[in-house]
């Protein structure tokens, strides 16, 4: 599926994410990933795909990046931001996320190999990504479930 960057009037870049997780013994857990260069802990993301409606496209990241397939919200819960690295610079990044309730993991996948994917409760999970909005986000998602 060809992807698409997509700016916001203010030129700012727009991606979308699948906020991967699942209920277990009655506790809400989020599935986190590694990016593949610096190894930090995010959620998977990528660009709006051609033909593809965001909140599918990010379901799409979420099997490539994660191997985890479910039922994602068609509504984002809100968005992030990020400083993009690219070759000679960054960009700043706007990332609209929807979550995605996990209900089949992948023994393989695209990207298995190049990522680390690793379940965690919710506040683990909120503390281990760098971006503070996507920490509240991760935080909120009880209430939104």
């Amino acid at each position: 599926m060809p992807k698409k960057t997509i700016s916001l009037p203010n030129g700012e870049l727009c991606q979308v994410a699948a906020l991967p997780f699942r209920i277990k013994d009655g506790k809400v857990e989020v599935l986190l990933v590694t990016s593949r260069e610096t190894k930090r802990w995010l959620i998977p993301k990528g660009w709006p795909m051609k033909g593809k409606k965001p909140h599918k496209a990010a379901a799409q990241e979420a099997v490539e990046e994660a191997g985890v397939k479910g039922s994602i919200q068609n509504k984002p819960i809100g968005h992030y931001e990020y400083w993009k690295r690219r070759t000679e610079h960054f960009d700043l990044c706007r990332v609209e996320v929807y979550p995605l309730e996990v209900s089949k993991q992948l023994k393989t996948w695209r990207e298995k190999g190049q990522r680390e994917a690793q379940w965690f409760d919710v506040e683990d999970a909120a503390y281990r990504v760098l971006e503070p909005a996507l920490a509240e986000l991760i935080r909120g998602l009880p209430a939104h479930l």
